[in-house]
């Protein structure tokens, strides 16, 4: 079976292998899913993984090997501002957690994008167990950290631009990764199968899954360009997100 929250930590720049959550007790919060979830046991797998890099002294260092998702975007203008990084690749899904939990809060106070605070790795030690990938499965029953992968490949093919020598490269990544057979073939499979925008925004259950899978695509494209863009808007309006709600998760992707 399929290592679903090790895959995702690989695709956004984790290099410490984290064990999946085990499954437990549904979850009664109102905003989640309530599907055999393991949330208290996800929010500790979170903290493990950070504290396993070092910490906030260790993020670098946890990140160092790149991510997936590095290759992604790496023919994009996103070179021009040294490549993919930040503190998505460095704190892997408990980051992404983070980042869309305080753009969800900041939006629900009612604060302006432009003024409010960026997620920080001490967030992502604590981030709200609902915000977590391994919260609640996708729509189709699968772990939602692979729907998640699928809406990164899928906003990184909106222009075009992984012909059959990134998705070589990307291959030969994958080939490095120490990764069951299942998890390889996964990632195969879906840069190969074409993917559109009803398809990814139909992963989520919850509101705060719509918010995570819109800000990792966010996060696999340069929104400058017209086709991404575009691809975005796209997403976001089959997501049914409040517009004020996508400038919040803007604010911490352009930051992150």
């Amino acid at each position: 079976m399929i290592n679903a929250q090790n895959l995702l930590e690989r695709f956004l720049g984790q290099s410490a292998s984290v064990p999946a959550a085990p499954a437990s007790q549904p979850s009664a919060s109102p905003w989640v899913n309530p599907v055999g979830s393991g949330l208290s046991n996800a929010a500790g797998t979170a903290r493990q993984a950070l504290n396993s890099a070092g910490g906030l002294q260790g993020l670098a260092a946890s990140g160092a090997a790149g991510g997936l998702l590095g290759l992604l975007v790496g023919g994009k203008k996103k070179k021009k501002k040294g490549g993919y990084g930040g503190i998505v690749s460095h704190g892997g899904a408990a980051m992404l957690g983070a980042l869309a939990n305080q753009a969800y809060q900041s939006w629900r106070a009612g604060q302006a994008p432009a003024q409010t605070p960026v997620a920080s790795p001490q967030q992502a030690a604590a981030v709200e167990p609902r915000f977590l990938p391994a919260a609640a499965p996708a729509s189709d029953g699968q772990p939602f950290e692979l729907a998640l992968i699928r809406a990164m490949i899928a906003a990184a093919k909106a222009d075009g631009h992984i012909d059959a020598e990134e998705q070589r490269r990307i291959f030969d990544r994958v080939g490095e990764f120490e990764l069951d057979a299942e998890s390889k073939a996964f990632v195969f499979d879906a840069l190969a199968a074409p993917i559109g925008v009803s398809e990814v925004a139909a992963f989520a259950t919850t509101q705060e899954q719509a918010a995570e899978l819109y800000l990792v695509s966010r996060l696999a494209v340069e929104p400058d360009e017209p086709a991404e863009r575009a691809y975005l808007e796209a997403l976001a309006h089959r997501l049914k997100l409040p517009g004020d709600l996508i400038a919040h998760l803007d604010r911490q992707a352009d930051a992150a």
